[in-house]
């Protein structure tokens, strides 16, 4: 038999095996390179990141604590009805440390210290990351808070910050993010008490709360009341008595429960009667407000008597006799008074035009008003040197016809007491976060909001201002949103 030769095939085999090897070992070179690059290319992008993050918080930082804003007689520069917000007569306002974005802002030193302050590195491995930011002004606003009189002026920014690590393969991230500032009532309340303990509230005797709306007409020569909006709070305790009183809203606590309160169990209301037609708003938390600044320099503690016919007391600035007393009339809106201890008796008149007048306090009595005049607002700061009560003000001892609680403010950081007395036009808006205060008079009328550690009222009247949601603002806490990121 012929049999088939088959010399040579161990040799075909093994070159096929060597193939075969070659390509799986090819393949895991290529493998083994490419995650070699991806992980490469994930640390690079992490670093880069991580340098970007740092310059978008350095940025945040330098805006929040170091960057001046513009005061009020800067703002004619920028126009402020757009977003963007622009240079009058150029581009949008930018703050930037990076060379490929140039700074377009008003103040050269201001631009200068943003860019010194906005650059940097971070040591990674194998290098460094460095990062470069720009700021572009997305809006701003100028408010007035009713706290101090001071104006503030309100920003968004929009932060883009990239980071860069170079190498043979670079890389570049940029964070975005916006950092903008909340603005909220600072009057939010027909009434507030910041103390947490019982009786923090206290209404009885046919006590009220409701609203009313100082931007529309009166009606026979009073605003409309609705028995809305006429909402409390307090960090402590609503104490009510009498099926007559009514809190025409909700009361907001971070107390719970209805019942007897006790300094052991401090509970949200105990009624006894008074109802709470808008029911109970837990509050997630308490409460703060800031103690307001005290007058510095602190004002004598000489005492100013305004009579019927008296006329000027020696020392005031500013002032001239008028109809059954005097007139004071400051050199502008913004300018100050400074006065001791005023006493308004014997039928006395005075009016006041706008300023903001520093005393040490403020006592009525004998049928005595102060008289509101002009466009206002006329800002009481109260020092309260000694005396226990440093606010005392009779019954119809304001008179403010605008209905506006904006116009009258009286501003105290002490802790004494504070005496009110309503009247057929007693607006005004009292914030004394501190102090103890009591409406001495019954079915009296007060039209505005008052802040104070704890109040005590037996059968006024509180008539909220709802314009006060919208017309009275503080600036609140700045935000970081809108964040994001991308990698070139």
């Amino acid at each position: 038999m012929t049999r088939s030769n088959e010399r040579g095939i161990a040799m075909v085999m093994a070159l096929f095996m060597v193939l075969i090897l070659s390509v799986v070992g090819s393949s895991l070179m290529f493998v083994s390179q490419t995650e070699t690059w991806a992980s490469t290319n994930y640390r690079l992008a992490s670093q880069s990141r991580y340098g970007a993050e740092s310059g978008l918080h350095v940025a945040t930082n330098h805006l929040l604590y170091t960057y001046p804003p513009p005061v009020t007689a800067d703002l004619a520069a920028y126009d402020r009805t757009v977003s963007p917000v622009t240079i009058v007569g150029g581009g949008p306002v930018v703050l930037s440390s990076d060379p490929d974005v140039p700074s377009n802002y008003p103040d050269a030193a201001v631009a200068a210290a943003y860019a010194a302050a906005t650059t940097g590195s971070l040591n990674v491995t194998n290098g460094t990351a460095s990062y470069t930011t720009r700021a572009t002004l997305k809006s701003m606003r100028q408010i007035t808070e009713p706290y101090s009189g001071v104006p503030t002026t309100i920003q968004s920014w929009e932060i883009v910050s990239t980071g860069t690590v170079p190498g043979p393969r670079d890389s570049q991230v940029d964070v975005s993010a916006t950092i903008e500032r909340e603005v909220n009532p600072a009057f939010a309340y027909a009434a507030f008490a910041t103390a947490s303990g019982c009786g923090a509230l206290s209404l009885a005797g046919g006590a009220q709360t409701n609203s009313y709306d100082s931007s529309a007409p009166v009606v026979a020569g009073v605003p409309v009341i609705s028995n809305t909006a006429g909402n409390l709070g307090t960090n402590g305790n609503l104490t009510g008595a009498g099926n007559t009183t009514t809190v025409n809203g909700t009361l907001s606590t971070p107390r719970s429960g209805v019942g007897n309160c006790t300094a052991n169990n401090v509970t949200a209301a105990n009624l006894n009667g008074a109802s709470v037609t808008g029911g109970l708003a837990e509050l997630s938390q308490p409460v703060t407000y800031p103690t307001p600044e005290a007058p510095s320099p602190l004002p004598p503690t000489s005492t100013q008597s305004f009579t019927q016919a008296g006329g000027c007391p020696g020392g005031v600035a500013a002032c001239a006799a008028s109809t059954n007393g005097a007139t004071i009339t400051p050199s502008c809106a913004t300018c100050k008074v400074t006065l001791g201890n005023m006493s308004l008796t014997g039928s006395a008149v005075l009016v006041l035009h706008a300023g903001t007048y520093v005393i040490n306090s403020l006592a009525m009595a004998g049928n005595s008003q102060i008289r509101v005049a002009g466009a206002g607002p006329v800002i009481f700061q109260v020092a309260g040197v000694g005396v226990a009560t440093p606010i005392q003000i009779a019954g119809n001892g304001i008179s403010n016809a605008t209905y506006d609680p904006t116009k009258l403010q009286f501003v105290y950081a002490g802790t004494g007491n504070i005496s009110l007395t309503g009247g057929a036009d007693t607006a005004a808006l009292v914030y004394a976060p501190n102090a103890t205060a009591s409406f001495a008079g019954a079915s009296t009328d007060f039209y505005g909001a008052i802040i104070t550690n704890r109040l005590t009222t037996n059968g006024a009247k509180i008539h909220y201002d709802r314009r006060l949601q919208t017309s009275a603002m503080t600036a609140g806490n700045f935000m970081m949103s809108a964040f994001s990121w991308k990698a070139y």
